[in-house]
């Protein structure tokens, strides 16, 4: 530090001032202005684009919002169909039983009435065989024209034992 004050020059003090102050002028004019300008309009264009941020912010709150209502009323939709769904689905298993039943109804009754309808058939076709017999029986009775009771019992019984009862 010695060395600085003893070798300090006046006249060149000035002049670096001088100098200086010349510089700083033409920098303030020249420079700092434009500068100035600049960062300006980049200070613009920063809240400017805070301000679009902070606008598609909101709007994509928005959306949001409205993509969550239009999900619930998808899902709404949804449990109505599936609602619906399961109504017709039970409805139609309630129909197909009330079919099934009417039908199985329906064939008990036709195979009732088939079994009347043979049951009768059976007993004709048993009293036509039982006239079958009967006759047979007193056409072979009245063909040895008997006399004696014995001979005729056993006659019925031997008649009775040819004749093949199916």
């Amino acid at each position: 530090m010695e060395k600085l004050i003893s070798e300090f020059s006046v006249g060149l003090f000035v002049w670096q001032t001088v100098l200086f102050l010349a510089l700083l002028f033409l920098l303030r004019r020249y420079a700092w202005k434009p500068m100035l300008i600049a960062v300006n309009r980049r200070e613009k264009s920063i809240e400017e684009a805070l301000e679009q941020a902070d606008i598609a912010r909101r709007e994509m709150k928005k959306l949001k919002q409205s993509n969550d209502e239009l999900l619930q009323q998808a899902r709404d939709e949804r449990d109505s169909l599936m609602k619906e769904a399961r109504e017709t689905k039970n409805e139609i298993i309630a129909e197909a039983k009330r079919k099934a039943q009417e039908e199985a109804t329906k064939i008990l009754a036709s195979a009732r009435d088939e079994i009347k309808h043979e049951k009768v058939k059976a007993i004709e076709e048993l009293k036509n065989q039982v006239a079958d017999f009967s006759f047979e029986i007193a056409e072979r009775i009245l063909s040895e024209k008997l006399t004696d009771a014995d001979k005729q019992k056993n006659s019925v019984v031997t008649a009775l034992n040819e004749i093949n009862f199916n």
